[in-house]
């Protein structure tokens, strides 16, 4: 994917922006809008299918909590050391899944989006294989995927191994020697280690929370875990990038938040359902925006760097750059993309991909 222009426009999710995310209608728009790629989050069922949800609870994705059918799998677990209460995808077999129908998350700010609830399955990792192969098949340039491997210290505590299903599934695909068009990403770089040693050679990177510590640090090392942040600085990266091959990757990919700051207020955490729409206040439009030097500092250590989520919405944006005082309504959103890509990051997930490729146009 590196023959591409700079920065990569991947498909957050799709094109999450206009269709219920993780879904084949998301997933078609994005490459019709013009992304280069687009990224699945990957969880598993209990008889071992991988599917594309944005977490394993999937009651604010889908329908599932009015199938009378499943009212008894309701339950509470605790994830990543987080207490979460709902229906988890280890909890059903495909079968069952391939019932429940896909729901927008974010609908208190797309309604366009929330307009198609109800409408589409959800998908099993082998189906986006499909998907991408088929639009390759009729693109001048290769459909490229960058999937996320989620909460993969859980699930392999449950049996259900991600790195030993993913690999399965990338050799039943014909991706197994993919590396021009797939890349492998998480939260947790154990996970990325085990796919190098079943032979996963697609291009690794490693994301990056703005605090923290990676939950398989944790399970490993209690508090003495290493921290995200430790790996933000000069010899975390060097380290992430000189490692043994298990261990290395090429990459990583930071929140919007740790590039852009604004004197106004903090960006917003925007991972995760955001309940009832947030109120987002006048702007104040005479406080600097502050672009860190994050990216050159990745750069600087041979890592390429990736960003995410570039979203349009007043709820996303720096302070500054929001216009009314409705969270819904698209604020200032160019000068944030183009403050974003002019930093040289080398790629950008976008729930809107054709808003990203008009800023990239232009740069």
């Amino acid at each position: 994917m590196r023959a591409r222009p700079s920065p990569l426009i991947i498909g957050h999710r799709g094109a999450c922006g206009y269709r219920p995310e993780h879904t084949a209608s998301a997933y078609r728009l994005a490459f019709a809008l013009g992304a280069d790629a687009v990224e699945p989050d990957i969880v598993a069922t209990r008889d071992g299918v991988l599917v594309i949800r944005h977490e394993n609870e999937i009651s604010a994705t889908t329908d599932v909590a009015e199938h009378p059918e499943f009212r008894g799998r309701r339950t509470t677990k605790s994830v990543d050391g987080n207490l979460v209460t709902g229906w988890f995808t280890e909890d059903f077999t495909w079968a069952e899944l391939a019932t429940v129908r896909a729901r927008e998350r974010l609908g208190g700010l797309r309604q366009a989006s929330q307009s198609f609830d109800g409408q589409f399955p959800i998908l099993r990792l082998r189906d986006l294989f499909t998907l991408v192969d088929d639009v390759a098949q009729v693109s001048s340039s290769p459909a490229g995927m960058v999937a996320e491997i989620k909460h993969a210290t859980y699930f392999e505590s449950i049996g259900l191994p991600l790195d030993e299903l993913f690999a399965a599934e990338l050799a039943q695909a014909g991706w197994a020697e993919e590396r021009q068009r797939l890349v492998v990403e998480s939260f947790e770089r154990t996970v990325l280690g085990k796919l190098h040693q079943r032979g996963v050679r697609a291009d690794r990177v490693y994301l990056i929370e703005a605090s923290g510590c990676p939950f398989d640090e944790i399970a490993a090392h209690g508090e003495a875990a290493r921290s995200y942040a430790d790996e933000m600085t000069e010899a975390g990266l060097y380290a992430l990038a000189t490692a043994p091959a298990a261990s290395r990757v090429v990459g990583v990919s930071v929140n919007t938040s740790m590039i852009l700051s604004d004197p106004v207020g903090p960006n917003p955490d925007v991972q995760g359902p955001i309940g009832p729409d947030p109120e987002v206040s006048e702007p104040i439009t005479d406080g600097p925006i502050v672009v860190s030097e994050l990216v050159d500092l990745i750069h600087a250590a041979g890592l390429t760097a990736y960003c995410w989520t570039l979203r349009p919405e007043n709820r996303f944006l720096v302070p500054s750059l929001r216009r009314g005082s409705i969270p819904a309504d698209y604020g200032d959103w160019q000068t944030e993309y183009r403050l974003l890509m002019e930093t040289g990051v080398d790629g950008v997930f976008a729930d809107h991909p054709d808003l990203a490729l008009a800023v990239r146009d232009t740069l």
